[in-house]
């Protein structure tokens, strides 16, 4: 499956998707538990690293990035360099 769908985090047509399906009426996106544990984690601790995130939730560095790549798409979380590290937080 990775071979054939690779992981595009920077993907402007899956966020533009993901935004346009969000902002019709009544419409919430659903969110696996893993995602939803993923935006708790980081509700709570203003932003992490991909690797201790993936620690805390206890999922390979595959696993969090794919969930990640889609919650960014939803434009619900982002990823920014500090001090020369990558954290990810909420949007």
């Amino acid at each position: 499956m990775t071979v054939l769908s690779p992981l595009k985090v920077c993907d402007p047509w899956a966020a533009c998707c993901a935004k346009s399906f969000s902002d019709k009426p009544g419409s919430q996106p659903d969110l696996t538990p893993v995602q939803t544990r993923i935006l708790q984690v980081l509700k709570e601790t203003g932003g992490l690293e991909r690797q201790e995130l993936a620690e805390r939730l206890k999922l390979s560095e595959e696993e969090l990035k794919r969930d990640f790549a889609t919650l960014r798409h939803m434009e619900k979380v982002r990823a920014e360099k500090k001090d020369g590290c990558i954290i990810l937080s909420l949007s």
